[in-house]
């Protein structure tokens, strides 16, 4: 009974991670790469890295972050205003547009927000700033997946994290000397290579993969499970009346419009107050609901710091008068702290420099993990037909079809990712919806890496992709160099940091995928000598044995 339970768990373990897995790749590199997306952005934006971002009182940024508002945005029913940071030296404004007339085109209800980049001192637009997404792209494509609506997207990742977490954890019970071959790596050993690397990259992290997965699905529990809410408070007003419980002072369906003109109250002394209130602490965002609205309300949510929870305390002010409404947060409660820790440990945004290095290389070994889970599968699902293979037969449809699979996402994707980057520095600064333009591209290079995929997944194919994938990468710096005004040498020196720490990162990601293409290369000479041997003709990494 024992050993049917284990190897009904082998099988649990095998299919929970192969169905999903390539999803889960993207997932892991997109969501890997946020942790610095506010590093990735302004790498992405070389227009700013020579100007000295000159420091200003919180209270005066904020003003003229409003000054500004007022003259794009007058008639917006929301701002959000973000202050500058050690990691985002700008001010970001984002304003909600009007409702569009009825009979608009679509592609005019899915643009709602308008957004601006500011100098903390002048308040003045950066205009000389590229239009980008930047960091926030991959941040949102690890659960919104881009070109879908965003809620069959994030029940698609939901779906694929809960099939993870079942991986996770029928791994562990499969596994019963798991710990002892963390300290084993057998190379050259075909599929107990594989396995050994498998194991070494899952144990590696083993903590930070149960913790990614469940807190991701934590992060979105309310659409996942709705059904407490729904029923608890289903006479006390529904599931708005829970958030506005749970949550005092989130809520912005609770706003409502008078008609009423009435022109927005100083906003600085509603910043001081705040800051005042929180102990000195740093003011973060600042919400204006109704702006020049008799009813208007002012939030101020305090700066991120080195509290686990992602819910920041809030204050309210009287929009009109600049009179405190009141203050939220301050002694949160246990269930909804749970959850706000939960959500902190999932975005990291808690975390300094040297841990958030440690969370990112953590995501780097999530990555090898499910690439040699993948790669795992096809070793072993190929040995079924070696003897076909030998009297020169082929291997079957669906074998063929998760080698393409592998290859597209393994190797492709991370071709793709460069590929934006590249795309970032060489399209044209007056190209229409330049941001679009950069996601475009990858999409296409992405595509087009899992269709010679699916069509060649062969070794060759496996190396070629690598290849480019360490040339795009590694060459990263040096378009930095003759694009951008603080190239490698000039960064280390004197910074900005930021744009250092990219460069060698990106160096290192190719360093690495050049050495998996000289693998593949050893590996090659290695089949088709053995091949030439049989008299066989070389058939690539669908007969190799080491993986697809």
């Amino acid at each position: 009974m024992k050993e049917g339970f284990r190897q009904s768990m082998a099988w649990l373990h095998t299919w929970s991670g192969l169905l999903v897995g390539w999803v889960l790749f993207m997932v892991f590199a997109a969501g890997t790469a946020s942790y610095f997306k506010d590093e990735i952005t302004f790498w992405m934006k070389p227009e700013l890295h020579a100007i000295a971002q000159t420091s200003a009182p919180q209270a005066k940024t904020a003003e003229a972050a409003v000054d500004f508002l007022q003259q794009r945005g007058a008639d917006a029913p929301r701002w959000f205003i973000t202050l500058p940071t050690e990691r985002e030296p700008s001010t970001s404004v984002l304003w909600l547009k009007p409702p569009p007339p009825p009979g608009s085109a679509p592609v005019e209800r899915r643009r709602r927000f308008d957004r601006a980049m500011l100098d903390p001192a002048t308040g003045q637009a950066m205009t000389a700033a590229r239009e980008t997404r930047g960091g926030e792209f991959f941040y949102r494509l690890h659960f919104d997946l881009h070109y879908m609506p965003a809620l069959w997207a994030r029940w698609i990742v939901g779906f694929c994290a809960m099939f993870m977490l079942v991986a996770i954890f029928s791994g562990i019970v499969t596994h019963k000397r798991i710990f002892k071959d963390f300290f084993t790596f057998r190379p050259k050993k075909g599929q107990r290579s594989w396995l050994d690397a498998h194991n070494v990259t899952a144990v590696l992290a083993l903590p930070y993969h149960l913790m990614i997965t469940y807190t991701g699905l934590v992060t979105l529990m309310f659409m996942y499970m709705p059904w407490g809410p729904q029923v608890a408070y289903k006479d006390r007003g529904g599931e708005q009346a829970f958030f506005s419980e749970a949550f005092p002072g989130g809520g912005r369906d609770q706003f409502k419009a008078s008609g009423n003109k009435a022109p927005l109250a100083p906003i600085a002394p509603m910043v001081a107050q705040a800051s005042a209130h929180w102990n000195g602490a740093a003011v973060g965002r600042i919400t204006v609901h109704l702006p020049n609205d008799a009813n208007s309300v002012v939030s101020i949510a305090r700066a991120e710091g080195p509290q686990l929870s992602y819910d920041q305390p809030s204050m309210q002010f009287n929009g009109a008068t600049g009179e405190l409404i009141g203050a939220f947060g301050d002694v949160p409660r246990p269930a909804a702290e749970t959850r706000g820790v939960l959500y902190g440990l999932h975005i990291g945004r808690f975390a300094d420099p040297l841990l958030r290095a440690l969370f990112f290389l953590s995501g780097i070994a999530g990555c090898l993990m499910v690439a040699t889970g993948l790669l795992l599968w096809a070793v072993k699902e190929r040995q079924k037909f070696a003897k076909t293979l030998k009297q020169g037969g082929r291997i079957g449809l669906g074998l063929r079809l998760v080698d393409g699979l592998n290859l597209g996402a393994v190797a492709g994707l991370p071709v793709a990712m460069a590929s934006f980057f590249w795309a970032n520095r060489l399209l044209p600064l007056d190209v229409a919806d330049r941001g679009e333009a950069e996601i475009r591209w990858f999409f296409i290079v992405w595509g087009a890496t899992a269709v010679l995929g699916l069509l060649r997944p062969t070794l060759r194919m496996w190396q070629a992709q690598l290849v480019l994938g360490a040339l795009l990468f590694s060459l990263l710096p040096v378009l930095n160099a003759f694009t951008g005004p603080a190239p490698l040498t000039v960064s280390l020196r004197s910074g900005p940091s930021a744009v250092a720490g990219f460069d060698l990162v990106v160096m290192a990601l190719g360093f690495g995928l050049a050495g998996a293409a000289w693998l593949v290369e050893r590996k090659r000479r290695k089949t088709a000598a053995a091949q030439a041997a049989r008299k066989q003709p070389p058939s690539g990494l669908a007969t190799s044995g080491q993986g697809s």
